[in-house]
């Protein structure tokens, strides 16, 4: 985690943060997003993604917690080419339920997810794994098996960025706590757990 933070930046910052050297505790602020118009009609770039340059082959893993209560309240890891054009997988409330979602955006944004209630104020991780043009996102929580959440295309190259993101485009005082950030090979195999 230290040397991912001495090298990352924000593309906006949260209302705070603050790394004890075991732990990164961010504070969403209000309003913050990341969405290109699909459906909401609206544009949003000013979530909070803490992030560094990454190779064109790779993987990525975030381990976070945090009590997810209102709509939207989301944190999880982000690959990112630029404003229209990026990667968010993590967790996200929606209707009361915690899903682990994605959002994948060429211009426009795209959102897929699936409800998982039982890994409610667990540690999750979030996995990420890119190469030959396309991404794999995977999800787990306590160390639990690998669920693939979405195999999507994605061009990785020389100005890609990763790592962490937040967001809390409902409510201020969202929390998260990060335990981990570890970038990796890529996985071997579709059909089977990195």
């Amino acid at each position: 985690m230290k040397d991912f933070l001495t090298n990352a930046d924000w593309t906006s910052a949260p209302v705070r943060s603050d790394f004890d050297g075991r732990f990164l505790r961010v504070e969403a602020a209000k309003g913050s997003d990341f969405w290109q118009g699909t459906h909401y009609g609206f544009h949003r770039d000013s979530g909070h993604a803490l992030l560094v340059p990454v190779g064109e082959v790779g993987s990525l893993e975030v381990t976070f917690q945090a009590s997810f209560s209102a709509l939207y309240d989301q944190a999880g890891l982000m690959i990112r080419n630029s404003e229209k054009d990026w990667l968010k997988a993590g967790i996200e409330i929606n209707d009361g339920v915690q899903h682990a979602a994605a959002v994948v955006t060429r211009e426009q944004s795209d959102w897929s997810l699936s409800a998982v209630p039982e890994w409610a104020g667990q540690e999750v991780t979030i996995r990420a794994s890119w190469r030959n043009g396309a991404v794999t996102i995977r999800a787990r929580s306590n160390g639990g098996a690998w669920n693939t959440l979405r195999l999507a295309p994605m061009n990785v190259g020389t100005s890609t960025k990763a790592g962490l993101y937040v967001c809390s485009p409902e409510r201020g005082g969202l929390g998260v706590t990060f335990s981990a950030v570890k970038f990796g090979p890529p996985d071997a195999e579709l059909h089977s757990a990195p």
